[in-house]
């Protein structure tokens, strides 16, 4: 009994000690990393995981519109290959829109129009739109302003079109899997702000691509400082009502305190609602006949910026697949509205997992097979 209290005793005094040394060093974030996942039986951050945090709502119109459905709406099924993947990959949503009308729609597990499920990275692409309209309501003079202008402690050189290219040339270490890295004291710390803030510029900035996620943090602050909203309000303003979303959607907070959206991942919405970004791109900016962003913004966004990096453009991928120019929203656990302009397609796909790319890999081997099947079901129903 009193070697097994000591043992006891010994295990109680070493994670003492661990955890006073985390909060001596500034990683008692883990401890709500470890609640909102471990302590709810997930291993990392999941689609369902926006309760946990304090959130702020993106007000939509009370009048919204609903997507029109297509005249053959669902009268194809999906194909085996893509009820297997969507059923391995637990894809909660999975959406073709053709001619800018719903032509298939499928929810699993027990989501449905209405669910909300989180964006994770798809909010890039989401915070390069909100640059495009406030250059287009003239906050930002345009992508070649410095962020400077907005944070003095940064040099000159360092322009906000860099933010959002993905070229800034910042010292963010983009690891996912490390709880004691930027990318999880971003996701569960409490003052995402001063996180940034620390951030040195350490390469030429506009020279090259290099995926980071606290470009877009920064990003969201000079728009937040430009526009004089936060990043909640501006998007309801810029696009949520104006776009007719038919749900109030919700931006994950870094807490009540700081209360800056996490710029870079985290909005809470449905695949519906989501496509409409999928569909003002595609239209050039356009929507129901008002020019949302320039036709100019538009084209940059979707282009590549470097010739050696032709898979990202201005906070949207890009993929020449089939011969085709795609583009499109991306997020860590398979969100994806991905875009085909010259077919009139888009194609929503969220859910809980993807098929990993290898590190030469530029896109996950999932994105090839939604459009490979999305393709199959159309040509079958042709």
């Amino acid at each position: 009994m009193k070697r097994f209290l000591k043992i006891i005793g010994t295990i109680i005094l070493v994670l003492s000690i661990a955890i006073l040394i985390l909060i001596i060093f500034d990683f008692g974030y883990i401890f709500r990393g470890m609640q909102v996942t471990y302590f709810q039986g997930h291993k990392t951050a999941y689609i369902d995981d926006y309760p946990n945090f304090k959130n702020r709502k993106i007000e939509s119109k009370a009048t919204a519109k609903k997507w029109p459905e297509h005249s053959e709406y669902n009268s194809e099924n999906a194909t085996q290959e893509l009820s297997a993947l969507n059923e391995e990959l637990e894809t909660a949503a999975f959406l073709i829109i053709k001619n800018d009308s719903i032509w298939f729609e499928k929810y699993y597990q027990e989501y449905n129009a209405a669910s909300k499920t989180n964006s994770f990275s798809m909010a890039k692409s989401i915070v390069s739109a909100l640059l495009g309209k406030a250059i287009k309501d003239g906050h930002i003079t345009s992508l070649e302003q410095p962020v400077s202008d907005f944070y003095p402690q940064y040099n000159s050189a360092l322009k906000v079109g860099d933010l959002a290219s993905m070229s800034s040339g910042l010292n963010w270490n983009e690891n996912y899997y490390n709880p004691f890295g930027m990318t999880a004291r971003a996701y569960f710390d409490e003052n995402i702000r001063e996180l940034v803030l620390r951030l040195k510029v350490t390469e030429i900035p506009g020279e090259s691509f290099k995926y980071l996620s606290g470009n877009t943090i920064l990003l969201g602050m000079v728009i937040e400082k430009a526009s004089g909203m936060n990043l909640s309000e501006y998007l309801s303003e810029s696009f949520w009502k104006p776009l007719n979303m038919q749900h109030d959607a919700l931006w994950q907070l870094d807490s009540e305190k700081s209360g800056m959206e996490k710029a870079y991942c985290c909005i809470a919405s449905n695949a519906r609602d989501f496509a409409r970004f999928g569909k003002l791109f595609k239209n050039n900016g356009k929507w129901e006949g008002k020019q949302i962003l320039t036709n100019d913004f538009v084209k940059t966004a979707t282009s590549p910026r470097f010739e050696e990096s032709p898979q990202y453009g201005y906070g949207f991928w890009l993929s020449d697949y089939k011969d085709k120019d795609i583009f499109y929203m991306r997020g860590i656990r398979g969100q994806y509205v991905i875009v085909i302009p010259e077919d009139d397609l888009i194609i929503v796909r969220l859910g809980e997992n993807l098929i990993k790319k290898e590190e030469d890999e530029k896109h996950a081997p999932d994105f090839y097979k939604y459009i490979d099947e999305t393709y199959k079901m159309l040509n079958d129903a042709a």
